[in-house]
Formats: structure tokens, sequence, C-alpha cells
């Protein structure tokens, strides 16, 4: 935890479809000290979207939103603007819940200080003050492609509460958070008294962030306070559900739904790992947290790690492959490697401009290794990735390991973030050859 500037740290471990264990460790604030509890609620970030789908799936099964139909149809206080040419018949919940819609605003990054003016959830759509983000718009052509929109949740969010009549915060915690027990959880923003009373505030290099923490106004997208064990109660959950198991908060066939990709590793609101047994989960980053949660599909183990500031992803990372380790979950970390010496002619496979999951990067093939540069970095802040294979290889810098397809088009994060896949868009003409 010092080493990666974590003040705190909150872990439920589950187990043959139970809470195994749940424990905090370190300080919710570093001003005053207060320690961290099993209950201690942290911003989950983007691991509030599985939450908003499966609201949203709810209202699927009640009839109150159809999953395939022209989110227009259900929009009352706002509309969508039509795009002939890149969705000509509009776009979906189905597409908006798994990032196929086409649509732009990757994520909201910086939240909102305290006792500042929020906007309202037309003026986020809309990109107009107080919202500082771009306007929600179809950037791709519907459907033909996964592309994270944190925008899209939001025409969702807008979508969910117009067909209930019911706003967003209320709706979440009737049709998910109080049936199942998520007591220290809530989408109120900035946060009630209640989440209030034990809640940890965000961090930056060891420092508590300006306000303490950001508000988040994008809800559905990012805005959820949660504990660990709270989490961890929505998994067991959906376990339950995807085995066959009647009475939760999904039926067996729409959980199922929910956990079938629609286009590369995602599913409706949930990053799908497919390497190994299957498994389902989400992570999340907002200003001052990073958080994660995974489980298995086919049996009732998982973990959720929540983390208020620092390097907490790569915290999260340590602590889920010692789980892992202890309980036997192969699956969930990549085991350890050696670094591999490859040839340049190996390296210069994988040499290239490469985009998605909010990257574009450029690799370069030298003698001394395949080197990572952020497109418009400069050359110095190139970094060696270490080789575990031919097709595998590690950034120290994000702590991620990722996997590259057999013909090198594509590369897939594996371990250390969501499984993304990052696409190549430019090959380099002339690679160097050996001598």
């Amino acid at each position: 935890m010092r080493a990666y500037d974590v003040p705190a740290i909150s872990v439920a471990v589950i187990h043959k479809g139970r809470i195994d264990w749940a424990r905090s460790w370190g300080l919710r604030d570093l001003t005053t000290c207060a320690p961290a509890t099993p209950e201690t609620a942290f911003q989950a970030a983007s691991i509030s979207k599985v939450v908003t789908a499966v609201i949203a799936l709810r209202l699927v099964e009640q009839g109150k939103i159809g999953l395939d139909r022209n989110i227009n149809e259900a929009l009352r206080s706002w509309t969508l603007p039509r795009d002939a040419s890149r969705a000509p018949d509009g776009v979906t919940l189905r597409q908006l819940l798994s990032h196929t819609a086409g649509l732009g605003v990757h994520g909201f990054d910086h939240g909102y200080l305290p006792g500042s003016p929020l906007p309202t959830t037309v003026q986020i759509l809309d990109g107009v003050p107080p919202a500082d983000n771009q306007a929600v718009r179809s950037i791709l052509p519907a459907g033909a492609q996964f592309e994270y929109s944190g925008g899209g949740y939001m025409v969702a969010q807008l979508a969910l509460s117009d067909v209930s009549g019911i706003a967003f915060p209320d709706l979440a915690e009737r049709e998910v958070l109080g049936p199942l027990g998520m007591t220290h959880s809530a989408f109120a923003m900035p946060p009630a008294p209640a989440i209030q009373a034990d809640m940890a505030f965000g961090s930056a290099n060891g420092k508590p962030i300006s306000g303490n923490y950001t508000v988040v106004p994008q809800l559905a997208a990012g805005g959820l306070w949660a504990s660990a064990s709270d989490l961890a109660r929505l998994l067991i959950d959906l376990q339950a559900s995807a085995a066959g198991s009647k009475g939760h908060r999904l039926s067996p066939a729409m959980t199922r739904e929910m956990m079938t990709p629609v286009r590369d590793n995602w599913g409706l609101g949930l990053a799908l790992y497919r390497n190994g047994v299957p498994r389902f989960g989400h992570d999340g980053v907002n200003t001052g947290y990073q958080s994660f949660m995974a489980a298995y599909v086919g049996n009732g183990d998982g973990i959720v790690v929540l983390t208020n500031g620092g390097d907490g992803r790569r915290l999260a990372n340590e602590v889920v492959r010692a789980v892992a380790s202890d309980y036997g979950w192969a699956d969930f970390a990549i085991p350890t490697s050696r670094e591999q010496t490859l040839s340049l002619a190996q390296l210069s496979k994988a040499a290239g401009r490469f985009a998605g999951a909010g990257f574009n990067v450029d690799l370069d093939a030298r003698r001394e290794g395949l080197f990572a540069r952020l497109v418009g970095a400069p050359t110095s802040a190139a970094e060696r990735l270490i080789a575990f294979s031919p097709t595998r290889f590690r950034s120290e810098t994000l702590g991620i390991t990722v996997e590259f397809s057999s013909d090198f088009s594509s590369f897939t994060f594996i371990d250390g973030g969501p499984p993304m896949i990052v696409k190549r868009v430019k090959t380099v003409p002339n690679p160097v050859k050996e001598d």
C-alpha cells in the first residue's frame, strides 16, 4: 500500500456462493486517520455500469422498455439526434449496454468539486455548461463495432428514468440495491448522510484530493458508492441466476443474455473473460478511486477489490493474484513467467500503430526489445515492454499484460485491465531486418 500510495483497500472474497470473508486495511480519511472498515463505501466508478445494466434488464423483463428497439421510443425528456449515415434506424438499449451503439464520450474524467454547480442529465448529453464533456452523439456506425462509451450509459440512464417515471437513484434502490441488501451503496451524488458516515475519501500521490472526493453526476456510468461486500452480493446474485436458480434480480434466461458476448469480450454491462473458465466482471477508475471485481460464471467464486487512490489497480492485481493462488483460481491471473529474449524478426511482427480502449499507441521493434509510446508523446517516453513469449508482453508502467492475436492484427489485455481488444491501424512499412 505504501509503495503504490494507496491509503485504503477493501476486499470481499466469494467462495461457494457466499461471502467467505471481507476485510479492509488502511485509512479511509488521511486527514483524521479514520480507518476503513468492511462496510466503508468507495466510489465504484465504472462498476456502476453493471448495476445499471441489471436495472435496465429488469425493466426489459417487466415490459417497460425494449432491448432491441430504438431508444428514442423510450425517451420522453430528450431525443438522441438521428444520424442518417451512422445510425439511420437509431440505437438500441442492447447496443448502449454493450458499447456497440457507436456513440462518443469514452468516459467522464474529472467529476465536480462538492458544492459546485452540477449539470443535469440532458446537459451532460448535449455537452452544455456546466457539463464539461462533448455532446453524446453518433461517431461510428451503430452495431458495427465495440467502442466503449460512458456517454451511451447516460442515454440509457435517462431512458430508464423516463419509462419508469422514477429518478435513477430511487430506481436503483428499488430494483437492485434494496432487494439485495446493499445497505452501504447508493447512487446519490453528492452522497447521502448514510454514506458520508463511512466513506473513503479519494487521494492522489499520497495526499487527499481537493474536496476529498469529486461529485460524479453521470450516475449510470460511474456514480455508484458501494462497499466491497455489497458488490459481492450483486455478483453472487448474478452467479446464482446464471446457474439456473430462480428468484433473483434477473431470470436465468436474461442473465445468460447478459453474459453472452455482443462484440469482442463484452456482454450487456459486463466484461467477459473467456480465456480459461468463463468469468465476468468490471473495473473502474474515478478521480481518487480504482476498483475491480470478477467472478466465475459456472461456480460461486469471485472477488471484489476497492481502493481510494494512488496506483490502486496495481495493488488490486497483486491482491487478486494472491487470493487466486490461495483458492486455486488458475484463470484469474496469468501465471508468473520469465522474460524471454526475442529476435528482431519476432519483435517486428508486433510493430505498428494500434488504437482502441482509449489507447493510441505506437509499437517500435528494436534490437533491444519492443517499445511502446503513446502517439504524440516524445520519443524519450517510450517504454521497453517485457516479453514473455513472441505474442505476450507486459507494460510495467501500466501493470498490464497483453496477448497478440496469431496474425498480430490486434492485442487483448489479459492481466491488469479489462479484456479490451486494441486493433492495428497502421503497419510499419519497412521493419528493420536483422543482419
